[in-house]
């Protein structure tokens, strides 16, 4: 059997809609051909990246599955097989409108838009809590496995705050998901920390170590493109959500155009900036029919189309790309910032 290929992996955040990244790692996982050697991610990400790096430290492909589901099963998606069938007659643009339209979701979300966080009980941060501290942090801070890096954003300084090896607890996780209209910040060392795909979503710079391969996989949630101009108030917030949450992604692909473009045109010596490789798994297609509503409010339905959807890209992308690992980026960056 031939040796297995090394890649990085760079886990985008965007709430409940991590369970598509859930269906991408089931997938890689599942491939002897992949090896994962080390792993970036931001809020959703990071609990993704932590419940792969639980299985893998441990040395076993399977437990990294059986933790990633464990995790969702917590957040709410179902794994029972006798009922996703069930779930799957439901559009998810159906389910998405359907809870941004109750009263229920339309009274929160102007609470969380005129009351501070500060004045109320965080439900949802208990519960993250909880599924939090169900990981185990002494594989997690290991250096069995892939190497793996936390990002939270610094409110004092607003600059990128990266958590490796033992800075990773579980309030460095809480950190990276802590969205500032919904949780108060979380303290660390005196500092306060909100949601890290304001300055990083994923941050791939800690993927350039000399030690790791060139490939890095993006998994993307946050759609890059939209083809129409948002004109209702729910489309214009949804587009702001993910422009903010894309723009450090952007810019740090951009960065390494530009040392592509200089490799390639011999401006650097060769081997003086290491050339990294771009890949990316997405569906944007499924992600625009969803909304801010589906990343706050975790739906069985949604959830479970997203983990079936996030098997079928990486699927596809490992038979049209693998031999590409390796030998080139199939994403074209060039092209992307013309």
């Amino acid at each position: 059997m031939a040796e297995a290929k090394r890649i990085n992996l760079a886990l985008q955040g965007g709430g409940a809609h991590g369970a598509f990244t859930w269906g991408v790692l089931d997938a890689i996982l599942s491939d002897d051909r992949i090896e994962i050697a080390g792993i970036s991610g931001t809020s959703a990400g990071a609990l993704n990246g932590a419940a792969v790096k639980c299985g893998l430290a441990r040395g076993s492909r399977a437990l990294a599955m059986d933790t990633l589901e464990e995790v969702w099963t917590q957040v709410g998606a179902v794994t029972d097989e006798r009922l996703t069938g069930w779930f799957s007659a439901w559009s998810p643009m159906a389910v998405s409108y359907a809870i941004e339209m109750s009263p229920l979701y339309q009274v929160a979300d102007g609470m969380s838009r005129a009351i501070s966080p500060y004045m109320g009980a965080d439900f949802g941060q208990r519960s993250l809590e909880r599924i939090v501290a169900g990981l185990s942090f002494e594989n997690i801070c290991s250096d069995r496995g892939p190497q793996f890096h936390v990002c939270a954003t610094n409110v004092r300084t607003g600059k990128i705050r990266l958590f490796t090896r033992d800075d990773i607890t579980p309030a460095a996780i809480l950190a990276s998901a802590c969205l500032p209209t919904l949780f108060p910040a979380v303290e660390i060392e005196g500092e306060h920390y909100w949601d890290g795909g304001y300055t990083g979503n994923p941050a791939l710079f800690p993927l350039f170590e000399a030690d790791l391969p060139r490939d890095i996989l993006i998994v993307n949630i946050n759609p890059l493109e939209r083809p129409d101009l948002p004109v209702t108030a729910r489309d214009i917030q949804n587009r702001i959500n993910e422009i903010s949450f894309n723009t450090s992604l952007l810019r740090e692909l951009r960065a390494i155009e530009f040392v592509q473009r200089l490799v390639r045109t011999g401006r650097v010596p060769e081997g003086a900036m290491k050339d990294v490789l771009i890949h990316m798994v997405a569906d944007d297609g499924l992600m625009r029919q969803l909304s801010v509503a589906t990343k706050t409010v975790p739906n069985p339905t949604v959830m479970h189309q997203l983990r079936d959807a996030g098997r079928v890209a990486a699927e596809t992308f490992l038979a049209r790309d693998f031999d590409a690992l390796g030998e080139g980026s199939t994403v074209d960056l060039e092209a992307m910032f013309a």
